[in-house]
């Protein structure tokens, strides 16, 4: 209790501040996430239409995430500087792999007869992904942009090592100070972040996929 009422005063004196970390957290994953939807759902319908590439790019992707935070810092770090660019670039490459997947595994998974039959209609390949496959995509697509938006946002947190600001600011500076309430009033917003997002991504998800898919 005594803890929560030195939160409760702290957070009151030090809510300027704390807006500015939390959007600039916000920001570092929007972001990332943005230029990952950019580069990963292109690169995953193209490992579709060339099956050789898909398990190279996988593998690859991959490989990236499964690298430390902290070593994907150091070694961005080294060409970008202790910069905001640095801690954007790591959580985009974080995300590029539950993209990448989500998008090639909905666009594989469509019964190939619509497809057939689009094409026996007179589609052109633009217009088949365009009417069929997006649509019917959106779904499962939808699925790996939710996961990177939440690995991106419980990720920020360490990027203010990189210089990149945010909530991890705050709870490095109160493990330094050794203050539970700092610690706290920084991971906290964090943690409330991740759940927000996964709750607005799942009713982003929900509101895009057409209608009829959903009773089914």
């Amino acid at each position: 209790m005594e803890l929560l009422q030195e939160l409760m005063q702290y957070v009151g004196t030090q809510w300027p501040r704390l807006l500015v970390l939390t959007g600039q957290h916000l920001k570092l994953a929007l972001l990332a996430v943005f230029y990952g939807v950019l580069v990963g759902v292109p690169l995953g319908y193209l490992i579709t239409r060339y099956r050789r590439l898909a398990e190279p790019v996988l593998w690859v992707a991959n490989a990236l995430q499964t690298v430390p935070a902290l070593a994907l810092i150091g070694f961005v770090m080294i060409f970008l500087g202790l910069t905001p660019a640095t801690g954007i670039t790591v959580l985009f490459l974080y995300t590029l792999m539950p993209i990448i997947r989500s998008t090639y595994t909905a666009i594989i998974n469509i019964d190939p007869a619509l497809i057939e039959s689009a094409t026996g209609m007179g589609m052109t390949r633009w217009q088949i992904l365009r009417i069929v496959q997006l649509p019917l995509a959106l779904s499962v697509a939808l699925v790996g942009v939710r996961l990177a938006m939440v690995i991106a946002i419980g990720t920020a947190s360490i990027m203010s090592l990189a210089g990149a600001g945010g909530l991890g600011s705050e709870i490095f500076a109160g493990i330094d100070r050794v203050q539970d309430k700092m610690i706290l009033a920084g991971a906290l917003p964090a943690a409330l972040l991740a759940i927000l997002a996964d709750l607005g991504m799942s009713a982003l998800e929900r509101r895009l996929t057409p209608r009829g898919l959903r009773q089914a």
